[in-house]
């Protein structure tokens, strides 16, 4: 029985795209028994924790810490962008405004990082649901505009209050506090493998929505809210819903960012934090889930690599790369690599029977 949500009016440009099945693009799995499709996504979701472990054993522990971070950012974007629809220009707001409350948590109240991250998070959240109810009214550009002016308009405030955030100056000396385990605390290598957990936990929190009923709808609605409400589903609550979800992945994300560097400034709130996690989304393929961490170790790798060297247009090479990735791989790297993959099995299939 076809399921009532699945528009069957054009199957080919349905399944032209990685991102149209509304899963993370699993390789192949289109061409798979159901059996083989699930055991294919466990076997992705172990070589992803065992790269993640060994991670700081192959670069520099800040910066696989900051790969990580900015791998959970991305896949909080890709929930919205490509598994809604949404294009949000905003998520530095929640990134950065649950960086200043992990700090500040940490700082006045000296509890352990990973509850101060949790607070953060909890906010990041707590202001998602205003944000979300007043931007999910408008699609398109419009949407990623109102979501632009009230990340913003957070921006401005956390300046004002300057004696709370420090302002121009950023909220410094953010302690790594974790029960008194001093290797975490001072060594960035243990503090990675203290850390990580939340990250795992965030990226299966991220998975377990996409595969759940409700992603389900999340990809109905992207596909045809017309629709999704037709067959009575709230369009707008759900959207709601994952856009505060969305917004605690950002906010995990930007909570580990701070502990990380000890130190949370305006910049995690600028504009440019927003547009650089949809580059970062863009580049690893939209909708696949698997995309934004390939997306963040290429930029962070990048980035750390050029300022290393003494380079200072690194926002030229990041652009360059970005054209060329745009123009010759139309799904991201994740997801043009799924698809080569795909087609190569479609067609020893073929030839097969």
């Amino acid at each position: 029985m076809t399921h009532p949500l699945k528009d069957t009016s054009d199957t080919s440009e349905a399944s032209d795209t990685p991102e149209a099945s509304g899963s993370e693009a699993d390789i192949g799995t289109a061409l798979l028994r159901p059996g083989r499709r699930n055991a294919l996504r466990w076997i992705m979701l172990a070589v992803g924790l065992v790269a993640a472990l060994v991670l700081p054993e192959l670069v520099y522990p800040p910066v696989a810490m900051d790969i990580a971070a900015w791998a959970l950012f991305a896949i909080s974007v890709d929930l919205l962008l490509g598994y809604t629809g949404l294009l949000s220009f905003g998520h530095a707001a929640f990134w950065g405004s649950s960086a200043y409350v992990t700090g500040l948590i940490a700082i006045h109240w000296g509890l352990p990082f990973p509850v101060a991250i949790l607070g953060g998070m909890l906010f990041a959240m707590a202001i998602a649901v205003p944000i979300g109810y007043l931007s999910v009214r408008r699609t398109g550009i419009y949407f990623a505009m109102v979501t632009l002016a009230f990340a913003q308009m957070i921006y401005f405030i956390a300046n004002q209050f300057s004696g709370l955030t420090g302002g121009e100056n950023g909220l410094q000396s953010i302690p790594k506090s974790f029960f008194g385990v001093e290797s975490v605390e001072t060594d960035s290598f243990y503090f990675y493998y203290a850390a990580i957990g939340l990250i795992l936990l965030g990226v299966w929190a991220a998975w377990r929505i996409i595969h759940s009923p409700f992603g389900r709808v999340l990809v109905a609605i992207r596909d045809n809210p017309a629709r999704a409400r037709a067959l009575g589903y709230d369009v707008d609550r759900y959207k709601i819903i994952v856009f505060v979800l969305s917004a605690g992945l950002a906010g995990l994300a930007g909570g580990v960012f701070a502990i990380s560097h000890g130190f949370a400034s305006l910049e995690e709130l600028n504009w440019t934090t927003s547009g650089k996690v949809v580059l970062i989304t863009v580049l690893g393929g939209i909708g696949t889930l698997w995309g934004g961490p390939v997306g963040a170790a290429i930029v962070v790798m990048l980035e750390d690599r050029l300022a290393s060297s003494g380079f200072e247009g690194t926002g030229i090479i990041l652009g360059s790369i970005f054209v060329v990735i745009v123009l010759l791989f139309r799904h991201g790297i994740w997801g043009t690599a799924t698809d080569l993959l795909q087609r190569t099995m479609a067609g020893r299939r073929d030839q097969g029977d």
